[in-house]
C-alpha cells in the first residue's frame, strides 16, 4: 500500500471525513475516474448490499461496492460485474457518503459515530 492509502485508512480509523479522488473506471458510471468522493468511517453492522465502500481485498484497497454479506465477511466487486472476492468486515474502512458533493442515499445513516 502506498503512503496516501495508509494515511486515508488511518484518518478513517480516527473517525475523520476524507475527500479522495481515486483513479480507474471500475465504478463507472456511478463514480468516474478522479471524481471526488467523501469517505467516512462506517458502522460495519449497518453494511448492506450495494453500499460503496473503501475496502481492502487480497492486499489491495479499492473503492468498490458490497455484493453480498455473511456473518463476518463482505463480498466486494466493481460496477461492471467483476468480483474481487470475500474479505473480513474489519477490512472495510469507510463508506462513500457523497460523490462530487452529492450525498449517496442512505450512506450517512451508516456512518460510525465516535
Amino acid at each position: 500500500m502506498n503512503a496516501k492509502t495508509l494515511q486515508i485508512i488511518e484518518r478513517l480509523k480516527a473517525g475523520e471525513r476524507v475527500e479522495n479522488r481515486e483513479g480507474g473506471n471500475s465504478m463507472t458510471p456511478r463514480i468516474a475516474s478522479r471524481q471526488p468522493v467523501t469517505i467516512e468511517s462506517v458502522d460495519l453492522e449497518k453494511l448492506e448490499k450495494g453500499d460503496i465502500v473503501y475496502v481492502k481485498v487480497r492486499g489491495r484497497v479499492y473503492t468498490h461496492q458490497v455484493l453480498a454479506l455473511r456473518s463476518d465477511e463482505v463480498q466486494i466487486g466493481n460496477n461492471h460485474g467483476g468480483v474481487n472476492g470475500w474479505t473480513k468486515r474489519e477490512n472495510v474502512f469507510g463508506i462513500i457518503t457523497a460523490i462530487d458533493g452529492v450525498p449517496v442515499g442512505g450512506a450517512s445513516a451508516k456512518v460510525q459515530i465516535r
